[in-house]
């Protein structure tokens, strides 16, 4: 009986998005307990790998989010070059409103951020906090609705998160690169090579690849650009066919997903997502920090979504999809506004400052969790006045 509730709670599409859910839950609950120092001090204990002192030596929460979330930048790799080459985004008709929607509710989003931050240089540096959206939980939204909902909306919902996330490494790479080291950077370029070759020859064999990506993330890590770059250029480098005209990049896209959603993302937020409410009080989420991230995430976000998508319908450049009203897209546009893991990740490259970060933790739960309710209710309501079945 147990088993089988397990194995019906894993099997549902939103289970990714319940159980990171739960671990932030349990984060906050844990950094507001009698076990908050033991949290902390598991977070900040140094782990390290050296040979004759050289190598990398780093507190908990570094490896957590420089090295396990280049395995979940990996998988997004591997989705992009998949939907690139074969999926939602080879047409280029197809990408156009979910395209122009992704940009708009990345830069609404930033620029509501910098209107409550304008002068401030420190939190400033938080401007793409609010333009992520967190896939696994927008979908995970978008499960619980069901079939009452168009079937569209999943394909526009998620082809909007990919571009977002596409977006993010952009970000990530063009703005949050610490001092370069150049001679690194350059010793990165065998392990590339490599892959790059592997990649032409079409290889069969997937470990040599990750040995190499591997290599390559030490030495980006080194260069001082962000690491979890690495694993989207290794994705990249994976064949989509194989001499033999097998997919290796859709193995090891099928294999790494469960680990990835049940695993690394939830470790993730129970590292990141512990807010101490302590002496807190209402007036915390009206500081500049935090507000502009929640209101970038809940009103930034609408604004570009829902605001391009249908000026882009109205002016008939476009068209909507199939079987879904404004409402419906409304919906969407509130569920791109759940920034969760992308808008964390983003929040621990812009400050290390632990008192800034709680700020930003406080800003992403209060906008998530706000745009998360606000896009059920919508298509909910939208389900009630559309009660055809979804095709």
């Amino acid at each position: 009986m147990l088993l089988r509730a397990i194995d019906r709670f894993f099997s549902h599409e939103a289970s990714g998005g319940i159980l990171l859910m739960l671990s932030a839950l349990l984060a906050m609950v844990v950094a507001n307990s009698a076990l908050a120092p033991i949290y902390e001090g598991a977070l900040s204990s140094t782990f390290a790998i050296l040979v004759n002192g050289e190598g990398l030596q780093k507190p908990l929460i570094l490896w957590i989010n420089d090295g396990l979330m280049a395995v979940f930048f990996f998988l997004i790799g591997l989705e992009l070059k998949r939907e690139m080459r074969e999926g939602k985004l080879k047409n280029p008709r197809d990408v156009v409103l979910p395209g122009v929607a992704a940009v708009g509710g990345m830069a609404l989003p930033a620029l509501v951020f910098v209107l409550f931050n304008w002068g401030n240089e420190t939190t400033l540096r938080g401007w793409a906090i609010p333009a992520a959206t967190d896939i696994a939980f927008a979908l995970g939204i978008l499960a619980l609705v069901g079939r009452r909902a168009p079937a569209s909306l999943k394909v526009f919902l998620l082809t909007l998160a990919i571009l977002d996330d596409l977006g993010a490494i952009i970000i990530i790479a063009l703005f949050y690169t610490a001092q370069l080291k150049i001679d690194y950077l350059l010793m990165a370029l065998l392990p590339l090579a490599g892959l790059i070759w592997l990649n032409i020859k079409g290889a069969h064999r997937i470990a040599p690849a990750i040995l190499l990506g591997a290599i390559m993330w030490y030495f980006v890590l080194k260069s001082g650009v962000h690491a979890t770059l690495a694993g989207v250029v290794t994705a990249f480098c994976i064949p989509l066919k194989d001499k033999w005209g097998k997919s290796p990049l859709h193995a090891l896209e099928d294999g790494l997903t469960p680990y990835v959603l049940y695993l690394i993302i939830p470790i993730f937020a129970f590292a990141n997502a512990g807010v101490v409410l302590k002496g807190m009080t209402a007036s915390d989420l009206l500081a500049p920090l935090p507000l502009g991230i929640a209101l970038g995430l809940i009103i930034g976000k609408q604004l570009g979504v829902f605001g391009l998508t249908m000026l882009l319908v109205k002016t008939g450049l476009t068209k909507m999809p199939h079987g879904a009203t404004a409402l419906h897209m409304y919906g969407v546009a509130c569920l791109a506004g759940v920034g969760f893991t992308m808008s964390l990740f983003i929040g621990g490259l812009s400050f290390a400052d632990p008192a800034l970060m709680n700020q930003v933790r406080l800003g992403v739960l209060t906008g998530s969790v706000i745009s998360g309710v606000m896009g059920y209710g919508a298509l909910m309501l939208a389900s009630q006045r559309s009660p055809q079945p979804a095709t």
